[in-house]
């Protein structure tokens, strides 16, 4: 037949009622994550059993601010491009000054070996 525990005595559990009960004056969340990739941002936390306190929150919270968020990061991401562009033109330019120099100091070496 099927297995069933058999209880055993644990003179130091004490039952805490307050544990399932619904906080009223919750004003914390805490979260334990492991992440792949760092970034992650939580903001407007609810918690509720009530879908139609949900909507309405989210449309207080997350609706009122994605369309500014979203343009925020754009105008982040066109600065971090512009600036990975200047990065590679600096770079490009000081790899082509360094050949021309070193081109220079070959024909300077050939010019010394000819006496």
């Amino acid at each position: 037949g099927e297995w069933e525990h058999p209880m055993i005595p644990n003179p130091d559990y004490k039952e805490d009622a307050s544990l399932a009960t619904r906080c009223k004056d919750c004003v914390m969340v805490g979260f334990e994550l492991w992440q792949v990739k760092s970034g992650t941002i939580f903001d407007d936390i609810i918690v509720t059993d009530s879908l139609d306190e949900a909507r309405a929150f989210s449309q207080e919270t997350f609706f009122a601010k994605k369309d500014k968020e979203a343009e925020m990061f754009e105008e982040v991401e066109e600065k971090r491009k512009e600036q990975e562009k200047e990065a590679r033109e600096k770079k490009r330019k000081e790899e082509e000054e360094k050949k021309e120099q070193e081109d220079e100091d070959d024909d300077e070496e050939a010019e010394h070996d000819e006496l």
